[in-house]
């Protein structure tokens, strides 16, 4: 196997779509030695340009692997039905660490919550007890976007543009979840 030139970098990164600072991050090379091998103006040692084609490697490795939705897609959905309070809405998201989640009427996903929406009505003066008393129906939001398991990950990307999430089905039943924080793995 042909080891790549530094000449390389800035091309291969660029194919990856990732940035200097998120290059310095994943190799333990600082950003400014990454900018100076890009340009030419250093010739890096071999300890650090190996160490920036192994983080490209891995990338490129990572996005491969996960090349549809039903690859990224985390199978444990973590939602609550329209009728709960909203107090047990904000506790359940606290408890599994997640900002949003979809909203089902017995197994219809019919459409979500988040901390931004609950937040807002605070914004709004509303009070803290009176939002929790309420139901999740009376706070939420539109339905994530449904899509197959086959869905290409760029397709994927652009759903999470215009929303917190998107959720993965096979045959009318949902399989996954997936947001913008699974899409960061990838990196």
């Amino acid at each position: 196997m042909r080891f790549p030139s530094e000449s390389e970098i800035k091309r291969l990164r660029k194919s990856l779509d990732i940035t200097q600072l998120e290059l310095a991050r994943l190799s333990g090379v600082s950003q400014s030695t990454i900018a100076k091998l890009e340009r030419g103006g250093i010739k890096g040692s071999y300890e650090t340009v190996t160490k920036i084609f192994i983080a490209l490697q891995e990338v490129a490795r990572k996005r491969s692997k996960a090349s549809k939705a039903g690859d990224l897609a985390t199978r444990r959905i973590v939602g609550i039905q329209a009728s709960e309070p909203v107090k047990v809405a904000t506790e359940l998201m606290r408890s599994s660490g997640i900002s949003q989640m979809p909203v089902f009427q017995g197994r219809q996903h019919v459409g979500s919550i988040s901390e931004n929406r609950i937040l807002e009505r605070l914004r709004e003066g509303e009070r803290m007890e009176a939002i929790g008393e309420r139901r999740v129906s009376d706070l939420m939001e539109d339905a994530f976007p449904i899509i197959n398991e086959d869905t290409p990950i760029e397709a994927v990307t652009a759903l999470l543009s215009s929303s917190h999430a998107v959720m993965v089905g096979r045959n009318g039943n949902m399989t996954g979840i997936i947001t913008s924080a699974d899409l960061l793995k990838l990196l």
